[in-house]
């Protein structure tokens, strides 16, 4: 499972143009990018209640450097403030079910930003699995339908992967570390350096930043005003009304379907991104909902 990598070069462009979109004050983002982040550095910080140690001095530096790049990634950081008033709702819920720290809805950001990214190893979806992890958590892979790209059914897969990895590792911290660095590697490290804290622990550099990104990313969103993030209201992306319908049967022409239901392909495959051809063949019957938008369109 892979987090959306950001080139340098993306960085340098956002941070040069980015202060001219969405009231993102020029004189805020200066202060942000040469005064230093103590104007906003947290005194202290969390995750999933789980206290990070910034009295560390390296733990501090971390953090400093992921509040400083996503603070200045302004097109990107805002982009994902705007998805999230649409994937959150659906993602807090079946967080709450599972009894999983509502803190992780900010791993999926890290992880694809918040839209069905596609990584250079294979990982899909929002919450990034890879086919074969898919297929053990219980999701659907194949030509025809792909789960991984269902939010909701992603979601609780997620649920109990982090879920097995708490039970294995004691703290939440360790759980979402093995998200990014798999179970097995987590294990090998802390038996290798006989410390059992992730804030202990000498990581590669993927997951050594890992949590300090969701830290980051928590931070940002929770309070964007602060950041020198300022938008409207109606500039944040809304869920459309839909309803859902319930198959049983092969769909062999997806455009006819879904002109049936009032909308076009485009719109069908937009609200059902786990539909992955031109059909549906459902020889053994197996129940899928389909999601139907009411208006918008």
């Amino acid at each position: 499972m892979n987090w959306m990598k950001k080139t340098a070069l993306i960085g340098a462009v956002v941070l040069v143009s980015g202060a001219l979109v969405y009231g993102v004050s020029t004189e805020d983002k200066n202060k942000i990018t040469h005064e230093g982040s103590a104007m906003f550095f947290p005194t202290s910080i969390d995750f999933a209640g789980e206290e990070a140690p910034l009295q560390i001095a390296d733990v501090r530096e971390r953090l400093d450097r992921e509040l400083l790049i996503n603070a200045n990634l302004d097109a990107t950081t805002l982009l994902i403030i705007k998805r999230a008033n649409r994937v959150f709702p659906i993602i807090e819920p079946i967080l709450q079910k599972y009894n999983v720290p509502d803190d992780f809805k900010y791993l999926a950001v890290i992880e694809s930003g918040l839209v069905n990214a596609v990584s250079p190893a294979g990982a899909r979806g929002v919450w990034q699995f890879m086919p074969n992890t898919a297929r053990e958590m219980g999701m659907e892979v194949n030509d025809l339908v792909d789960e991984r790209y269902h939010l909701e059914k992603s979601t609780e897969a997620a649920c109990k992967y982090l879920l097995d990895a708490k039970a294995k590792f004691g703290n939440w911290t360790l759980a979402a570390a093995s998200y990014n660095g798999g179970m097995t590697g987590v294990t090998k490290q802390i038996e290798m350096q006989k410390v059992t804290n992730y804030y202990d622990l000498l990581l590669n550099d993927e997951t050594s930043r890992y949590v300090f990104r969701i830290l980051a990313l928590k931070e940002i969103m929770k309070e964007p005003a602060k950041f020198g993030f300022t938008f409207n209201e109606q500039d944040l992306y809304k869920s459309l009304p839909s309803k859902k319908i319930s198959i049983d049967s092969s769909i062999i022409d997806l455009a006819t379907f879904a002109k049936d239901q009032g909308i076009n392909y485009k719109i069908l495959k937009i609200h059902n991104p786990w539909l992955r051809d031109k059909k549906l063949l459902n020889p053994s019957k197996k129940k899928y909902e389909l999601e139907i938008p009411l208006s918008g369109y």
